[in-house]
C-alpha cells in the first residue's frame, strides 16, 4: 500500500480536540467537557442491558430511542418502510439485522438457517453486505428473541455487528490453501475474538439463548493470553468486567481489516485499522505492515467530516500483533472524541493530532513492541474471486457476482438449492458477491449446470461496470437515506453502458452508489462516486483508483440523476481520446481539478 495523502476537505478541518468518556482519560482538560448523551446511556446499560432488555416484552410495536441504541450493539438497527408510510397512521416498524462472521464465512448450516428465517420472519431477502456479512431486513419487533436466538443456536452470532465497537473484521473471502491466505483467515478470526466484549457478551447471551453460557466465544490459547493483559497499565480500561472497553465502550465504531500482500480485496485503506500479513514460505506468519486512520462517512455541508485513507503505521512482527490491537483501540477509548460524535471516529483524533503523536503515545503509554518500517508490498489489486477456482487438491470454489448483494426469489431459492445438497460453504466478499466453497472435483459437472440455470453460465466475466460495482441499500429502509441506492444501481450502470458503448470505450470504471453521505458502500474511493445529496440528486465523486488506493475528489453538490450521460460524455470522451493506457481515474487524477471542472461545466453550455 501506498503512502497515504490528506482529505479532499482536510483544509476546512478546525474542530476543537474534546477527549472524554473513559475510566482513564488521560486529559483532564477534555474531561471537562460534556460527553455526548449516548455516553451516558452506554455507562447507565448495564454493560448494555438497559432498557433493552425491559422493552424486549413490553409488547409495544417498536423500540424507544434509547433501547434502538442498545440494540445496536446486539446487532440490530430499528427503521421503518419508507414505501409504506401513510400520514396519520403508525410507521410500519421492523429490524434490521446483521451478522458477525469475520472473513464472511457462513458455514452450511448457518446459511440454511438464515435462509429459513428471511423467509419465515423477515422479508424474504437476504443482503451481502460490504463487510462481507449477511443482513436480514423486516424482522418484526415480537420477533427478535426467536431469529437471534436461532442464529446463535446454528453457531453464528449478532454480537457487536453494529455500535461504538469492533465491528465484523474483514479478510479475502477466497478459501484459497496457498500463502498467507489461511493466516489471513485465521488472523481476522482471532481479531474478532480478541476485541469481542466480555461483559456484554454475557448480556448477549443472557438476552437472546436465556443465559446460555455453551455458546460463548471460545477463543484459541493465544487470544486468552492476550486478553488477559487486558488489565496492564494503560490497555486496562478500569472496569474488571469490561477491562478493554470499560463501562462507555469506544467513542464510535472501529473496523478492522486483515489482507495478504497484493490483494485489496478487503478496502485496506478505508479500515480504522488494516494489516497485511507477510508469512514465510510455509505459510507462517511473520509480521504485519499496519495502517490507521481510514474511515468513509461524512455529513453533507458539514466541512469538518470527511473521507479518510489511512495512514502507514509501520511494520509490527507477528507476537505483537494482538497487544497492537489492543493498545490501539485503548488509545481510541481514551483519546477519542465522546463530546461531539460526528468527530468521534479515529481518522479524526489521527487527522487533528497527526500520525507522529499518534505513533509516540502509542508506543509511550500502550505499546511495549518494536514499530518498524513498513516492509515492501507488491502492487495491489482489488481482486474479486469470480468464476471458478481451486481451492485445494480435490476441492475447488466458485465466485458469483451478485450486483447489490441481495438474494431474493429464484436466486435466492436456487442457491439454497444447491447450497443443502452439495453441503456447500458460503463466503461472502465486500464486493457483495458470494462464493460456494468446498465443491468437490466429482460435483462440478453437476454444479455447472444448476448454475447456469440460475443465470451464472459464466461467472468469471459479468459485464465491466457490474463486476466492482456496489450500493447501499438506501430506500426504503435505511433512515439515514436522502434517495435510492440498491434499487436504481442496475439502471445507472445500464445507461453508463449505454454511453461508453456510444463512445466506443470498452473499459472498466469502479462505480459506487450510495443514498447518503455515511459512505457505507465507499463510495468515496470509486472511480464514479454517486453520493445521495437530495431526491434523484447526487454529489459527483472522480478519481479514485481501480486498486482502491487514492481517494475520490468531490466534483459537483447536486447532479440531477437525469443529467447523468450529459454530465459524464465530455469527461469520458477526453479519457477515451487522450487517456491512453490510464484508468479513468488515473485521467482524472492526472488531468487535475481545473482541467475536469472545465469539462464538467462543458456538459452545461
Amino acid at each position: 500500500m501506498p503512502k497515504t495523502t490528506a482529505p479532499a476537505s482536510a483544509s476546512a478541518v478546525s474542530t476543537p480536540e474534546a477527549e472524554t468518556g473513559s475510566e482513564t482519560s488521560l486529559n483532564p482538560a477534555a474531561a471537562a467537557k460534556s460527553p455526548s448523551k449516548l455516553e451516558g446511556l452506554k455507562r447507565e446499560s448495564g454493560f448494555l442491558r438497559e432498557p433493552l432488555a425491559t422493552e424486549l416484552v413490553n409488547g409495544a410495536s417498536h423500540f424507544s430511542e434509547n433501547a434502538v441504541q442498545i440494540l445496536k450493539y446486539h446487532g440490530s438497527y430499528q427503521q421503518d418502510n419508507r414505501d409504506n408510510r401513510e400520514k396519520g397512521k403508525e410507521k410500519d416498524w421492523q429490524l434490521m439485522l446483521r451478522l458477525r462472521n469475520p472473513g464472511g464465512r457462513i458455514p452450511t448450516d448457518l446459511y440454511l438457517a438464515l435462509d429459513t428465517l428471511a423467509d419465515r420472519l423477515g422479508n424474504e431477502t437476504l443482503r451481502i453486505t460490504t463487510r462481507q456479512a449477511f443482513q436480514m431486513h423486516g424482522i418484526r419487533k415480537g420477533d427478535i428473541k426467536e431469529v437471534i436466538g436461532t442464529i446463535i443456536r446454528s453457531m453464528g452470532s449478532t454480537l457487536s455487528a453494529c455500535g461504538d465497537i469492533n465491528r465484523n473484521v474483514m479478510a479475502p473471502a477466497a478459501p484459497f490453501e496457498k500463502g498467507g491466505y489461511p493466516a489471513a483467515r485465521e488472523l481476522a478470526d482471532q481479531i474478532a475474538d480478541l476485541l469481542a466484549p466480555q461483559a456484554a457478551e454475557g448480556t448477549y447471551l443472557d438476552l437472546w439463548v436465556d443465559g446460555d453460557l455453551s455458546y460463548r466465544i471460545k477463543a484459541a490459547a493465544p487470544v486468552r493470553k492476550a486478553r488477559q493483559r487486558q488489565v496492564d497499565g494503560h490497555i486496562y480500561s478500569g472496569t474488571p468486567e469490561e477491562p478493554l472497553y470499560g463501562t462507555t465502550y469506544l467513542p464510535r465504531k472501529f473496523k478492522v481489516a486483515v489482507t495478504v500482500p497484493g490483494d485489496n480485496s478487503v478496502d485496506l485503506l478505508t479500515q480504522d485499522v488494516g494489516l497485511v500479513l507477510f508469512t514465510d514460505p510455509s505459510g507462517r506468519p511473520q509480521g504485519c505492515n499496519v495502517y490507521v486512520g481510514g474511515g468513509m462517512g461524512r455529513t453533507h455541508n458539514k466541512e469538518e467530516t470527511f473521507a479518510r485513507i489511512a495512514d502507514p503505521l509501520g511494520y509490527v512482527a507477528a507476537d505483537g500483533i494482538f497487544d497492537l490491537l489492543q493498545a490501539i483501540v485503548a488509545l481510541q477509548r481514551d483519546h477519542g472524541d465522546r463530546h461531539q460524535r460526528r468527530h468521534s471516529r479515529m481518522k479524526y483524533l489521527i487527522h487533528d493530532r497527526g500520525i507522529a503523536w499518534f505513533r509516540d503515545e502509542l508506543q509511550q503509554r500502550y505499546f511495549s513492541h518494536p514499530i518498524k518500517g513498513l516492509r515492501q508490498e507488491p502492487t495491489t489489486k482489488l481482486t474479486d474471486y469470480l468464476g471458478w477456482h481451486r481451492q485445494s487438491s480435490g476441492l475447488w470454489f466458485v465466485g458469483l457476482p451478485i450486483l447489490c448483494g441481495r438474494l431474493e426469489g429464484d436466486l435466492k431459492v436456487g442457491l439454497r438449492k444447491l447450497v443443502d445438497t452439495f453441503k456447500l460453504e458460503v463466503r461472502l466478499t465486500p464486493n457483495q458477491d458470494l462464493l460456494l466453497c468446498n465443491i468437490g472435483t466429482s460435483q462440478r459437472a453437476s454444479l455447472r449446470l444448476a448454475l447456469a440455470d440460475l443465470g451464472f453460465e459464466t461467472p468469471e466475466t459479468p459485464p465491466l461496470l457490474a463486476r466492482h460495482a456496489i450500493a447501499c441499500p438506501a430506500l426504503p429502509t435505511c433512515g439515514l437515506a436522502i434517495t435510492e441506492s440498491e434499487r436504481i444501481l442496475p439502471a445507472v450502470l445500464d445507461r453508463l453502458e449505454a454511453l461508453l458503448g456510444r463512445l466506443g470505450i470498452d473499459r472498466q470504471i469502479l462505480v459506487r452508489m450510495t443514498g447518503c453521505p455515511n459512505g457505507c458502500a465507499r463510495p468515496y474511493m470509486a472511480e464514479i462516486g454517486l453520493v445521495g445529496s437530495g431526491v434523484d440528486q447526487y454529489q459527483l465523486w472522480l478519481g479514485g483508483s481501480p486498486n482502491l488506493t487514492r481517494l475520490a475528489q468531490p466534483y459537483l453538490e447536486r447532479m440531477p440523476l437525469e443529467n447523468l450521460e450529459a454530465t459524464l460524455e465530455p469527461l469520458l470522451s477526453a479519457w477515451a481520446e487522450r487517456g491512453g493506457r490510464r484508468s479513468f481515474g488515473d485521467f482524472v487524477a492526472r488531468e487535475g481539478d481545473a482541467a475536469v471542472r472545465d469539462l464538467l461545466t462543458a456538459a452545461s453550455l
